[in-house]
């Protein structure tokens, strides 16, 4: 009996030390970072892997290390132009990886996520309250700039790094909108006249410039003509001074003869003549012979 007794309380600590065993393994994931209490006093960091700590008097608490977002819910902002305006922002961020930033996560700040929505939130009504709803339109990226700017050097001491800050809209009222809407509509219609002007105003430059260039064709091919003739003048009046000096009469009647031909004056032929015997008499040159 008495050794049954012992087999039992044996079977019995067995099993209570496998469910101690049991229930103090914890498993740290790559994505995360531990941090070990003894009685809610800080003990030890832990690294991914595997650890085991005794139930009850000790506690690990898991700490997410990748990029996180957050969304700064939207909220109504009044611009330096009297405007309100919708505004949404999204903030993204993530806890270092070391022991020390890991601390101040959890033990500088109570919570982050909460914390940096707020943050955010104060400091969009800060930074947009100095700017006219325009000009908040159009410096989106000063905006994202500078908020995240304020971000990194209010958070400091939380152990975390700020990503990034965007702004998810900013949304006027509807009745500044469709105005808004409106010159913009013009804007662009004054940019599409001035293009279709542009682009007729270079249509007739071109147009001008052809007219030129033909008229400068006409100019240059007149000169050229008008330099042939008085080329062919100077060799006509050095072949008369040369063949037909002191004969000026019969060189008149040889013109007379050409214009005459060239006009297509009609000349009538007698059958047994020789023409160029009869271009000669035209001419008053004396007729070649006939052979016999």
């Amino acid at each position: 009996m008495e050794s049954d007794g012992a087999i039992s309380l044996a079977v019995v600590l067995i099993i209570v030390f496998i469910a101690l065993f049991l229930f103090g393994v914890r498993i740290v994931r790559p994505t995360q970072r531990g941090l070990i209490e003894k009685l809610g006093k800080y003990k030890k960091f832990a690294e991914p892997g595997f650890h085991w700590i005794v139930p009850v008097m000790y506690k690990l608490m898991k700490v997410n290390v990748t990029e996180q977002m957050v969304n700064a819910d939207p909220q109504e902002i009044i611009t330096n132009d009297n405007l309100n305006a919708m505004v949404d922002a999204q903030i993204y961020f993530k806890v270092k990886p070391d022991e020390e930033s890991v601390k101040n996560s959890q033990y500088n700040v109570y919570d982050v996520r909460v914390q940096i929505v707020s943050l955010a939130r104060t400091t969009l009504r800060n930074i947009i309250g100095t700017m006219t709803l325009k000009s908040a339109n159009s410096e989106r990226g000063r905006i994202n700039d500078e908020l995240h700017s304020i971000l990194m050097k209010e958070t400091t001491n939380w152990g975390i790094d700020i990503v990034r800050a965007e702004l998810k809209e900013i949304d006027p009222p509807k009745d500044v909108q469709e105005t808004m809407n409106k010159v913009v509509k013009a804007e662009n219609e004054k940019i599409a006249a001035i293009d279709f002007a542009t682009a007729a105003e270079t249509t007739a430059d071109g147009v001008k410039r052809a007219e030129i260039k033909k008229a400068e064709g006409i100019r240059q091919a007149r000169i050229l003509q008008a330099e042939g003739e008085s080329e062919a003048i100077r060799l006509i009046n050095e072949a008369a001074n040369k063949y037909f000096v002191g004969n000026a009469q019969l060189l008149k009647r040889l013109e007379t003869v050409q214009a005459a031909l060239e006009n297509n004056t009609k000349v009538v032929v007698p059958g047994n003549t020789e023409l160029v015997n009869v271009i000669g008499d035209l001419a008053g040159l004396v007729p070649l012979k006939k052979d016999l």
